[in-house]
């Protein structure tokens, strides 16, 4: 008994599904398995009543039929959950075609900078740049700056050993880069990011852009001598904010502060230190390393005898 449904199931699928590729699908699967099993799967007459009658079945008719007739019922499950899924693989491929197209329009509007077409250049030879960050450890009072991969931003303290995650950028401090938002004047000087310094053309107070790193302040002297609205700066601007320290390695020294402003947060080696979702080889983990022993470690005594900029 079992073995003859089967069989009957298998003839009633094979006729569903040629009926249905005869009429491009326009047919809909539970009218096509219970008119092919009304008709004893003759295809002569199922083609000659859709096309002369082309009236379809009752939809109580068809309830009924499938609902007492598991053979058909597998029929219609299978065809169906079959469909499903082919219209699901062809969605996702036009989704992820559609995003793609999506992403690379809106580069193309992008300006033609030397930042951009480097962009591209990394992107196309699967290169992710380095990044310059500051760390900073309180035990040590030591903070230095490394070039450190994207995807690893790790260093270790050369005193203490311990090894430290960045400092926060919005916690970054050393030689910034402000622009007036008042005169429009580009001006450099000693400052922690989210707090204003007064703008040496016109005394607006500016927060500052960026923290930017030694080796591309090295050999920059400042004409304008350093002054920001901290209780403790040195050179103290009026009005000045009570409670504030100012960041400039005179003003802390004279003041007996530490250098270090923000620590960093030691590192958890349990954790994964991976900032892309870009899977790296055994090869590029090893010329990392490579890369970092070679690189200096900055740290703020060198900048101690620079003016400000």
């Amino acid at each position: 008994m079992e073995q003859r449904e089967r069989q009957e199931e298998v003839e009633l699928e094979k006729s569903v599904r040629r009926l249905r590729e005869k009429f491009y699908g326009k047919v809909s699967i539970p009218d096509a398995v219970v008119l092919m099993r009304q008709l004893c799967n003759n295809h002569d007459i199922a083609c000659k009543r859709i096309i002369l009658c082309k009236d379809e079945l009752d939809d109580a008719d068809v309830r009924e039929t499938l609902n007492n007739d598991p053979v058909a019922s597998r029929v219609v499950d299978k065809l169906k959950k079959e469909e499903e899924q082919k219209k699901q693989q062809a969605e996702e491929p036009s989704s992820v075609h559609d995003k793609i197209k999506e992403v690379a329009e809106k580069l193309k509007v992008l300006e033609l900078t030397e930042k951009n077409v480097r962009m591209f250049n990394n992107a196309k030879n699967n290169r992710i740049p380095p990044r310059d960050r500051q760390f900073a450890c309180q035990s040590c009072d030591n903070m230095w700056w490394r070039r450190v991969p994207e995807r690893k931003q790790v260093s270790r303290c050369y005193m203490c050993r311990s090894r430290y995650d960045p400092v926060p950028y919005n916690k970054m401090w050393g030689v910034a880069e402000f622009q007036c938002t008042s005169c429009g004047h580009t001006f450099r000087g000693w400052a922690q990011m989210g707090n204003a310094s007064p703008c040496y053309r016109c005394r607006t107070p500016v927060f500052p852009i960026c923290i930017i790193p030694p080796q591309k302040t090295q050999g920059h002297r400042g004409r304008q001598q350093h002054s920001c609205f901290a209780e403790d700066c040195y050179n103290r601007r009026e009005p000045h904010v009570p409670g504030t320290h100012c960041v400039h390695p005179l003003s802390r020294r004279k003041n007996r502060l530490p250098k270090v402003i923000f620590p960093s947060q030691e590192h958890d080696s349990t954790g994964s230190t991976v900032a892309t979702c870009i899977s790296q080889g055994s090869l590029i983990e090893d010329i990392n390393e490579l890369i970092l022993e070679d690189l200096k470690e900055i740290d703020e005594e060198e900048e101690d005898g620079e003016s400000n900029g």
